[in-house]
């Protein structure tokens, strides 16, 4: 193994506290004078910004509550929308309490024709064309929803 320095390294040479100090102190004029131009520079518009604070503070708090009304009108949870839920609300609901009243119709009629022999012989009477002994069925040739059968061809 090779263990050679091939690369001459530049050592750097931290200043002593002293020479700190003394670059400091060449610096600090320059920047009071960047600071002091600075100043002058924004004087006129911070007076003019001073002069006028109260016309500022109100123009920004109306400009503020503008905003805040157009927030909470309009936003995204604002009052058109909590609207619109509400009324979605409202539908679904209705929808929901209807869905459940068919629901309750439907377990009755379920309950019904498992154990009403009345209604188990009525429901066969009706879909299967039963009859008893000695009854006659009149069937209607015209049902009200007749079933078309599908054709092969397009109608035009």
């Amino acid at each position: 193994m090779d263990f050679r320095i091939r690369h001459k390294r530049k050592l750097r040479i931290l200043p002593t506290p002293d020479e700190g100090i003394r670059a400091l102190e060449t610096q600090v004029p320059r920047a009071e004078a960047f600071a002091g131009k600075m100043l002058a520079a924004l004087r006129p518009g911070l007076q003019w910004l001073y002069r006028a604070r109260r016309r500022v503070a109100t123009a920004s708090v109306g400009v503020l509550a503008i905003w805040i009304f157009l927030h909470v009108t309009f936003g995204a949870n604002g009052m058109v929308v909590y609207r619109q839920k509400r009324t979605e609300y409202r539908n679904l609901q209705k929808e929901i309490q209807g869905l459940q009243q068919e629901n309750s119709h439907y377990n009755e009629r379920i309950k019904a024709l498992q154990t009403d022999p009345a209604s188990i012989e009525k429901e066969a009477r009706e879909q299967l064309h039963y009859a008893r002994p000695g009854e006659v069925v009149y069937v209607d040739p015209n049902p009200p929803n007749p079933q078309t059968p599908a054709s092969a061809t397009a109608q035009k």
